[in-house]
């Protein structure tokens, strides 16, 4: 049967969204690239955080904001359908600092974002290094740590676990998923879209791009301009431990299988996904100046992945003008924004349009005015 909608790429943005787009009984199928793609979503840390996101463009901060109020709900229902436990804890969250002036600027930074919003009340809090000490009982904090900002409403999840819930829930819904199909280009086919794989072709009326850093070459093929580039991003894992931190912080978090997560680096090495001891080495240093006692425990393992950063790293979410039914969707923070993409995005999508509040978001926002 010929699917309504063909979502291309299958990390946790396109599977959120065609697990949405299924749930709205849309014949949906899935194409999910190869083992050589750079697939973000292997190396997502798994924040699914509000704290400090949004400076500059108020309408990510409320799309952030959204995404996180619908969370629980959307976690209950693919954890009832799928049976695969999403590991989610909503316990807020910490970004820990070093040194009194990086406390004051913390404070400074999510003070002008609150402003921003305009609301009464703040969502998050400046922690003394008293109170976080009584916040984290277990842990013997650096002398150079002065406190942390701690959010409400931070927490986080196991991203391996939830690709592979929104995977299971498409197929859940009876939606199609296809491994290894690498679509290499869209051509016109009447009013509908043809898309060209490797020895066979598929006809649909609408598509979704969602394949991260591959998606540029096929969005200019529906007169879609979205620019990308990619930012190499460095994790070390430790051994597993007796559980000490309670709660996830930006860069330090512990799973619920007892290992540390320790990151991340920010670099820009074009397409390279390989790892190194420079890196290491600068995590491990600012780990041991938060927790010292985390110099004594083993590294297990250390990976690479690339994200998908736009100039201004926010969103793309837009529809194209010239060919109509072909969507775009690309965004570094999937986890975070996971449940906005199956509801508010799969329901936009389903209907055919974007509404207003996806305006923010088009890429038309980087086009250069011409001199006159």
């Amino acid at each position: 049967m010929r699917p309504d909608i063909v979502v291309i790429g299958g990390g946790t943005v396109g599977a959120a969204i065609a697990y949405g787009l299924v749930r709205k009984q849309e014949n949906v199928l899935l194409l999910d690239g190869d083992d050589g793609d750079f697939r973000a979503a292997r190396a997502n840390f798994g924040l699914v955080w509000l704290q400090g996101k949004g400076l500059g463009m108020p309408a990510y901060q409320a799309l952030t904001r959204d995404s996180i109020a619908l969370w629980r709900g959307f976690t209950e229902q693919l954890e009832t359908e799928t049976t695969i436990a999403l590991a989610y804890e909503q316990n807020g969250g910490l970004a820990f600092c070093l040194g009194e002036q990086a406390f004051e600027k913390r404070r400074l930074d999510l003070l002008r974002l609150h402003n921003q919003r305009g609301d009464s009340e703040p969502d998050w809090e400046m922690l003394d290094r008293p109170a976080l000490e009584r916040l984290l009982p277990k842990v013997t904090l650096g002398p150079d740590v002065a406190g942390a900002s701690f959010g409400r409403h931070d927490g986080h999840a196991n991203p391996l676990r939830l690709l592979a819930a929104l995977h299971a829930g498409v197929l859940h819904h009876g939606g199609a998923l296809r491994h290894r199909a690498r679509v290499r280009r869209i051509e016109p086919a009447g009013t509908d879209f043809r898309l060209v794989l490797d020895g066979e072709s598929l006809v649909a009326p609408r598509i979704v791009l969602a394949a991260g850093l591959g998606s540029p070459e096929l969005a200019s093929q529906v007169g879609l301009d979205v620019p990308l580039r990619p930012e190499r991003g460095q994790v070390l894992v430790t051994e597993r431990l007796e559980p000490f931190l309670p709660l996830p912080a930006s860069g330090l978090r512990q799973t619920g299988e007892g290992t540390v997560m320790i990151g991340a680096t920010k670099d820009d090495p074009g397409f390279d996904v390989s790892t190194t001891g420079e890196a290491a080495a600068r995590l491990s240093r600012k780990t041991v100046e938060i927790v010292p006692a985390l110099a004594k425990v083993g590294l297990v393992r250390q990976w690479a992945g690339l994200r998908v950063l736009t100039p201004d790293s926010y969103p793309i979410y837009a529809q194209s003008q010239s060919h109509p039914g072909a969507f775009v969707a690309l965004c570094h923070s999937g986890v975070t924004l996971a449940a906005f993409h199956a509801e508010e995005l799969a329901t936009a999508i389903a209907a055919g349009s974007l509404p207003e509040r996806f305006s923010p978001f088009h890429q038309s926002r980087f086009d250069v005015p011409q001199a006159a």
